[in-house]
């Protein structure tokens, strides 16, 4: 188990690195099939790869939000505004993931999974929903939809809070460095929560659904390679490269999708 999490680890923090991709992404399948493959396959299985890869979340987003601030690339007025809502979907999200079982979270998974994808496939930078983020009505409308799919899917503030951003005129820089700060308030309420779920079955050194071996090890090996995936994506056009991973998960998400209808 410790060898295939530190591949899983590197292999996560190099693509997170290098497409400035949150590690969840890559993570709640990888843990699913891991965690499968060595026998721990259950109806809560998904539950404990959500709240393990939403815990190494926090660490990596922080660490991520902290080097953005210190570029000066963080927008503190877009994330204090959009925390509150953000806080209340994460919450309602854990609720209704604790709930749900594992086939019904793959089959959730594979359907954002193919729609994130899609846009990471295809989407473009200038693509354009208004000039600046919604405000009022509408902010507190979309903020708790961000933190409720992102921890059914198990995943940071990326790969909804990045589109939600440069659509509103927010500079792609500056949009990965303030959704690295949603991660970190997505994660943090589900976490605690997943750590009081009760598992019939599970993992070593596993505490509710959030396998402390796991996190210990991807958290270790994405710190150490990060960095080189971000040093590769300087030597390489990072288009194309978004444009094989959006595949590649879309194959991943429809894999998911296959095994939660049972074919």
């Amino acid at each position: 188990m410790a060898a295939l999490l530190l591949v899983i680890g590197a292999f996560a923090g190099v693509l997170a690195g290098l497409l400035g991709v949150g590690g969840g992404i890559v993570l709640v399948p990888a843990f699913y099939y891991a965690f499968a493959a060595l026998g721990y396959d259950s109806p809560q299985l998904m539950q404990m790869c959500l709240g393990t890869s939403l815990a190494t979340i926090i660490v990596t987003s922080l660490r991520s939000v902290q080097s953005h601030h210190k570029k000066g690339a963080v927008d503190w007025s877009i994330l204090r505004g959009w925390a509150p809502g953000i806080v209340v979907g994460a919450v309602i999200g854990f609720f209704v993931a604790s709930a749900l079982r594992s086939d019904v979270l793959q089959a959730i998974f594979g359907c954002l999974g193919i729609a994130v994808g899609l846009y990471m496939a295809f989407g473009k930078n200038t693509w354009r929903l208004g000039d600046v983020m919604p405000t009022g009505i509408f902010r507190a409308a979309f903020s708790p939809v961000i933190g409720f799919l992102s921890v059914l899917m198990g995943i940071g503030g990326g790969s909804f809070g990045v589109p939600l951003m440069t659509l509103h005129g927010v500079p792609i820089h500056r949009a990965v460095a303030t959704a690295a700060g949603f991660g970190v308030i997505i994660a943090v309420p589900s976490v605690i929560g997943f750590l009081t779920v009760d598992m019939a079955v599970a993992p070593p050194f596993s505490v509710g659904a959030v396998n402390l071996g796991a996190f210990g090890l991807v958290v270790a090996m994405t710190l150490v390679t990060a960095p080189w995936g971000a040093a590769l994506a300087h030597r390489l056009d990072p288009k194309p490269l978004k444009r094989i991973f959006g595949g590649f998960l879309i194959l991943v998400a429809l894999n998911m999708l296959r095994k939660a209808l049972g074919w």
